[in-house]
């Protein structure tokens, strides 16, 4: 081997002694030296989310123990009801046919009302009341003070509900209170009824309230419905019916507040609107109530009304059970909610009251089954009445008659007897019995007539039958209908004039007239029946305009039966028939009437001589 070669080799194998120090793949452990950086990555983008994550945990605990110090800070304050005293207020609503009631979870209780079948004047969705207008409260007294139940949660039933046919359902809702005790709520709805059974159960209480009374207080501001609100508000009100039997309100019409405390145990209390209210009905009664309305400003409400009930506790604890009336002022539904709870439909005075609650109203309710046109039942209404008193008005025509066929003597007395009234009196006695006619007679038939007239002037215009129907013109006949708006207000009068009103004014006067042809009556007498129709269309231009209809079908029909007496009665016979018990009782011993009415007459005859002869005296 030369120099040269050794020199080669020797180069060569230190060219791959660098190489191999150089360009040698890295062992194991080198690897995993190099992919730690990656691994530090991962680390680093983790930690982030785990310290949220603790973050969020230790919020939650934090929150949790706050709620926590809450409870234990409401169980402090309020004793066995803190517990209650938070949650989840939830809404749900039950649908029945006839009404929506949505209710809240917090207070448990029924927030509004939607009465389904009828809308506003406006033709607004008719909500009975809702959040904003009224607030239902039951107040118990505690060892740590008053608390409201408004103010718990209550858990049960709170699914949306919809009720058709005979449907019904039961809505129970429960307020969980410290130590087992709780407090539940039961509603009982009915798919085709307005009222609802409700019952209030305090369960493991006995020691945990003070007193033994609680406390309903129930506001309302009265909605709007109507759009004559001057008579919305003259029929707004809270009416009572006591466990006695007796029904009474506060003033209807008032400027002023009112307050009246009743001690007398009552069975239910209600907002009484024209149309629709809202009651509440308990049958063991409450054992008193404060209640109180006020006049309101807004145009939007009629009344603000307040009452505040007083029930024993014990009641609660066995379970009470009460009833909710949410709906319209119809006299047959109302008549069987419960015992006088019709007398939120004003039927009038005593007598007249019966007319309209056992004649007028199934009379109605009869023809309601075959006509739909609520005009068309007045028209038959008058002529069923009409039919009925015809007896009643040809014998008060035929009086009228013999009077007027005694007109000439009756005349001559007055010139024989001049200003001596007495004495002409007398003498129509006389010649009453002796002619045989009881000048009486003839105002008895009205007389008999009058409850029927006055029934009227209250069915009418309280009717929920008649709201918002139309006639003619009239686009409702509950309230007045407007022919044409004056631009103006007369005094007493309005702006408007009611076409049917009108109607009956004139079709009165032409009554008046009729009547006076056959009438006896002379002078100022006999010219004061025309005025009363004028006063009248003062006093009903803002009326029903179904009762101004009634009154001029009436008057219409009235002057066609007097129409048809007139055409079958011949005066002259019976002016003969007159002139022949004139004679017949010519010597005929009087009556025993008569004798006393004589009697009556001669004393007065004497009383007064007596009094003009002490002022002679003195």
């Amino acid at each position: 081997m030369d120099r040269n070669q050794a020199i080669g080799l020797v180069l060569i194998a230190a060219i791959l002694i660098v190489y191999s120090f150089v360009f040698t793949p890295p062992t194991p452990e080198a690897a995993i030296e190099t992919n730690s950086s990656p691994a530090r990555v991962e680390t680093e983008v983790t930690d982030p989310e785990r310290k949220t994550s603790n973050e969020s945990t230790n919020l939650q605990a934090r929150r949790d123990q706050q709620d926590t110090d809450e409870e234990n800070d409401l169980v402090e304050r309020f004793g066995a009801f803190g517990s209650a005293m938070q949650g989840e207020a939830k809404k749900f609503l039950v649908d029945s046919e006839l009404a929506e009631y949505t209710f809240d979870t917090k207070g448990g209780k029924i927030t509004s009302v939607r009465l389904k079948k009828f809308k506003t004047y406006d033709e607004l969705p008719l909500f009975l009341f809702n959040e904003q207008s009224a607030d239902l409260n039951v107040l118990v007294e505690t060892p740590k003070g008053r608390v409201n139940l408004s103010d718990l949660y209550f858990e049960g039933d709170e699914t949306d509900q919809t009720l058709n046919g005979e449907d019904s359902t039961q809505i129970s809702l429960t307020a969980n209170l410290t130590d087992g005790a709780s407090i539940t709520q039961i509603y009982t709805l009915y798919a085709n009824r307005y009222d609802l059974k409700y019952q209030l159960k305090f369960n493991g209480l006995q020691n945990q309230l003070v007193g033994d009374e609680l406390t309903w207080v129930w506001s309302d501001e009265m909605k709007r419905f109507e759009s004559n609100l001057e008579d919305a508000r003259n029929k707004t009100t809270l009416r009572y019916y006591t466990l006695s039997g007796d029904s009474d309100e506060l003033k209807e019409i008032s400027s002023e507040p009112q307050q009246e405390s009743i001690s007398e145990s009552l069975k239910w209390i209600s907002f009484s609107q024209k149309f629709f209210n809202a009651g509440i009905i308990a049958e063991k009664g409450f054992r008193s109530a404060v209640l109180g309305n006020a006049p309101s400003t807004d145009p939007s409400i009629v009344e603000s009304g307040r009452m505040e009930l007083k029930m024993p506790l014990q009641n609660v604890y066995e379970g009470a059970d009460l009833k909710f009336y949410y709906g319209p002022n119809d006299f047959k539904i109302l008549k069987n909610v419960t015992d006088g709870y019709e007398d939120n439909v004003y039927m009038g005075y005593k007598l007249v009251s019966w007319v309209n609650k056992y004649i007028i109203v199934e009379l109605f309710s009869f023809l309601e089954g075959y006509f739909s046109n609520y005009g068309v039942i007045i028209i038959l209404i008058v002529l069923i009445v009409k039919m009925v008193l015809f007896p009643l008005t040809r014998k008060s025509y035929l009086s009228m008659a013999k009077m007027k066929a005694l007109k000439p003597e009756l005349d001559a007395l007055k010139e024989k007897h001049g200003d001596d009234m007495q004495a002409m009196q007398k003498e129509q006695m006389s010649l009453y019995r002796e002619v045989g006619v009881n000048p009486i007679s003839g105002c008895i038939p009205m007389v008999l007539q009058m409850p029927i007239l006055f029934a009227m002037f209250f069915f009418f215009p309280n009717s929920i039958e008649l709201r918002q129907q139309s006639f003619l013109w009239a686009h409702d006949l509950s309230t007045y209908d407007v022919l044409f708006n004056l631009g103006f207000t007369i005094p007493f009068y309005g702006s408007h004039v009611s076409g049917f009103t009108l109607l009956m004014t004139i079709s009165t006067i032409l009554y008046t007239w009729s009547n006076n042809q056959v009438s006896s009556v002379q002078g100022p007498m006999k010219n004061i029946g025309y005025f009363m129709p004028i006063i009248f269309m003062f006093v009903l231009n803002s009326y029903s305009s179904g009762l101004s209809f009634y009154y001029f079908i009436s008057n219409i029909i009235t002057f066609g039966q007097q129409a048809v007496i007139r055409k079958f009665v011949d005066e002259d016979k019976i002016r003969e028939k007159l002139e022949e018990n004139k004679k017949k009782n010519a010597n005929k011993g009087k009556s025993k009437f008569q004798q006393r009415l004589e009697n009556a007459m001669k004393a007065s005859q004497e009383a007064q001589k007596q009094k003009t002869q002490r002022k002679k005296n003195k």
